[in-house]
C-alpha cells in the first residue's frame, strides 16, 4: 500500500504548519526504515525490531509507521497519559529496543533499565534531520516482509482493567483498511482529520490505513481539542474524522454558533457516542456519523441497518455473532423491551457478545497467554462485552464485562444507566459502576463531568431521574460524584477502574453526594463523618474486606 504511493504527487499529509505529497511521505518513511534496519543490524540482528513511539500526533509518528512497514519492524504506540510506572511497564512488556520521542518526554524515560540514550531518538534534536538524510535511498521493502509480518502492538485502553498489547500484522491492517473503504466511503479526494491519538487503534485502523489505501489526505492535530475542532476542520477543509464517545461529548458541550454547519465535513466514524449526541451532531454540523462497534483485537460484530433503533448497533454481522450465557454456553433468548425501550428480562437476555468464527481473526496479545486463553474459549472469540438481541434481530451493546452491577439480587447494565445520565442537559460525560454495599451486593455509583460541580442542581437532577421512563428504580445511583474533569485514558475513554477504586472518597475539585433512603431520591453532600460512618457499616456487617 505504501509503495503504491511512490511518485504520487497528491497531497498525502498535512499539519497546521507543513505538508507533504504522498511521494514525500514514502521517501520520509523509507529513510526511517533504513535507519531502523541499520540499528537492528548493529544491535539486535537476530530479534524482531520493536520501535516504541512516544509522540503526539506529529508527522514523525506517520513517517515511523511507514518506516516500520517497509523495514518489517514493529511499532509500539506508547500512551503518554499513563503514569510513569505503568508507562515503563508497557515499554518493558513490549520489548522496545528503540524509543522515538521528543525532548518533552525525555525525563519520563530516565531510569528505564537497559534503555541507554543511544537507543532513544529525539525528533527535535539538532542532528535528527541529518541522521534521516544519511539514510535516504529509493524506497524498498525489506526481505521477508509480507502479510504475516507483525506491524503494530496496540495497548488497550485499560478502562476497566490492565492494558494488554494487541498484535496486528500488516495483512490484518490491510484487510481492515479494505473493509473501512467499502463501508464508510473513503475516497481519493477525502481530507481526513486525525484528532484521535495515533497510538490507538481508532486513528490507525479507521483513518490512517484506509486513507493510505486510497491515497486520501491525512491531516494531523497533536491531540483532540473540542474548542479547536471546527477551526481545524475549516483550516484543512476536512471531509472525514474519527472520534470516541467522550470526545464527541466534549464537542457537543462547546457553545453552539449559527454557522456551525458551515464546514466541509461529510461524515465521521467512531464508537460509544450516545444516541442523543449523534443526533445533535448531525443537526449542528450537518455531517453524517457512522457509529461502529469493535475493538483493536477482533473483527466486526455488527453491520448498520437504517431500520435499527437509535441505541442499537445494527444487526449481527454474520451468523457467528451471538449472545451467550458464559456459564451455560447457551444462546440467550431475545430481549423484551417496553414502550420506553427499557429491558424487561435482563437476567435472561443479556450475555456476552461472542463471535463463533472470530478465533481466526484474533492475532493474540503479546506475551500474555492468560489473556489469550480468556479471549479464545471453546474455539470461540469472546469479546468481553455484554449485549443482547431483541425480537426484531437488532444487536445492542450493554457495556463491558465488568459493567454488570448486581443490585438487590437483580442485574443492571451500567451502560443503560449512562445513556440516561448523558441526556441531562448539564452533564458533559458520565460513568456508572458498582461499589460495594455494606450488607450485600453492589450499589450504583455515577461519576458526572459537569462545568461547575458546586452549581449543579442535585434536586433538579433527582427529579430528572424519577421522570426518566427508561431508567428502572434499581438504576438510580446511590452515590453521585460531580467532577469538572473525569480521569480519562489517552484515547479519551473514562477510567472507570480509577473511579471505582476511589469509591466515595473526595478528590480535589470533586463533590460526592449520597442518597441513603427510599422513595424519591434525596441527595446529600457527603462529609468526612459520612465516610467514617460508611466504613463503620462495613465493619459492623462483616464486609470490611470489601
Amino acid at each position: 500500500m505504501l509503495l503504491a504511493r511512490v511518485g504520487d504527487s497528491h497531497l498525502g499529509l498535512r499539519t497546521r504548519h507543513h505538508e507533504w505529497t504522498w511521494d514525500d511521505v514514502v521517501a520520509e518513511s523509507a529513510a526511517r526504515a533504513n535507519w531502523a534496519m541499520s540499528m537492528r543490524d548493529s544491535l539486535f540482528p537476530s530479534e524482531p525490531f520493536h520501535v516504541g513511539v512516544l509522540l503526539p500526533n506529529v508527522e514523525d509518528f506517520v513517517f515511523w509507521l511507514g518506516g516500520a512497514a517497509l523495514a518489517g519492524a514493529v511499532i509500539v504506540g506508547i500512551n503518554p497519559t499513563r503514569g510513569d510506572a505503568d508507562m515503563a511497564a508497557d515499554i518493558r512488556h513490549a520489548d522496545c529496543q528503540l524509543i522515538v520521542t521528543d525532548s518533552t518526554y525525555l525525563d519520563r524515560l530516565d531510569g528505564l533499565d537497559g534503555l541507554n540514550h543511544d537507543r532513544i531518538v529525539l525528533v527535535d534534536s539538532p542532528d535528527y534531520a541529518r541522521r534521516v538524510d544519511e539514510h535516504r535511498t529509493a524506497p524498498r521493502r525489506a526481505p521477508g516482509v509480507g502479510p504475516d509480518s507483525l506491524l503494530l502492538l496496540l495497548f488497550t485502553s485499560g478502562t476497566t482493567g490492565a492494558s494488554k498489547a494487541v498484535r496486528c500484522t500488516q495483512g490484518r491492517l490491510a484487510r481492515i483498511a479494505d473493509y473501512a473503504v467499502a463501508s464508510y466511503g473513503h475516497q481519493r479526494d477525502d481530507v481526513e482529520y486525525c484528532c484521535m491519538p495515533l497510538f490507538h487503534g481508532n486513528a490507525l485502523m479507521a483513518l490512517w490505513a484506509p486513507a493510505l489505501s486510497v491515497g486520501a489526505t491525512v491531516c494531523l492535530t497533536p491531540s483532540f481539542s473540542a474548542s479547536s475542532f471546527l477551526a481545524d476542520v475549516r483550516r484543512f477543509e476536512a471531509t472525514f474524522f474519527t472520534y470516541v464517545g467522550k470526545a464527541l461529548a466534549y464537542l457537543m458541550a462547546t457553545p453552539e454558533t449559527p454557522d456551525d454547519a458551515h464546514n466541509t465535513l461529510t461524515r465521521g466514524f467512531g464508537t460509544e457516542a450516545s444516541p442523543e449526541d449523534q443526533v445533535e451532531f448531525r443537526r449542528r454540523f450537518g455531517a453524517e456519523l457512522f457509529e461502529g462497534y469493535g475493538s483493536s483485537e477482533g473483527g466486526r460484530a455488527a453491520i448498520a441497518d437504517p431500520d435499527a433503533p437509535p441505541e442499537a448497533l445494527g444487526r449481527p454481522a454474520h451468523a457467528g455473532i451471538t449472545i451467550v450465557d458464559p456459564e451455560t454456553l447457551h444462546t440467550c433468548p431475545p430481549a423484551i423491551r417496553d414502550e420506553h425501550g427499557r429491558l424487561l428480562n435482563p437476567d435472561q437476555a443479556v450475555g456476552e457478545i461472542v463471535d463463533k468464527f472470530g478465533a481466526r481473526d484474533f492475532e493474540g496479545y503479546y506475551r500474555d497467554d492468560a489473556a489469550n486463553a480468556d479471549r479464545i474459549r471453546h474455539g470461540w472469540y469472546w469479546t468481553g462485552d455484554l449485549g443482547y438481541v431483541d425480537e426484531a434481530g437488532f444487536l445492542y451493546f450493554a457495556g463491558r464485562r465488568g459493567d454488570w452491577i448486581r443490585v438487590d439480587g437483580e442485574n443492571t447494565s451500567a451502560l443503560s444507566i449512562e445513556r440516561v445520565l448523558r441526556r441531562h442537559p448539564d452533564v458533559i460525560a458520565a460513568a456508572v459502576y458498582g461499589v460495594p454495599d455494606p450488607r450485600s451486593g453492589d450499589q450504583v455509583m455515577a461519576a458526572l463531568e459537569v462545568a461547575e460541580p458546586e452549581r449543579f442542581d442535585m434536586t433538579r437532577f433527582a427529579g430528572y431521574l424519577v421522570d426518566a421512563h427508561d431508567l428502572g428504580s434499581k438504576g438510580i445511583p446511590r452515590f453521585v460524584r460531580l467532577s469538572p474533569r473525569l480521569p480519562v485514558t489517552g484515547s479519551n475513554k473514562i477510567l472507570k477502574r480509577d473511579l471505582q477504586a476511589a469509591r466515595w472518597q473526595h478528590a480535589e475539585g470533586d463533590l460526592v453526594y449520597r442518597w441513603a433512603g427510599r422513595g424519591r431520591p434525596d441527595y446529600r453532600l457527603m462529609t468526612s463523618a459520612d465516610t467514617e460512618g460508611l466504613d463503620g457499616d462495613f465493619q459492623r456487617y462483616g464486609r470490611a474486606q470489601w
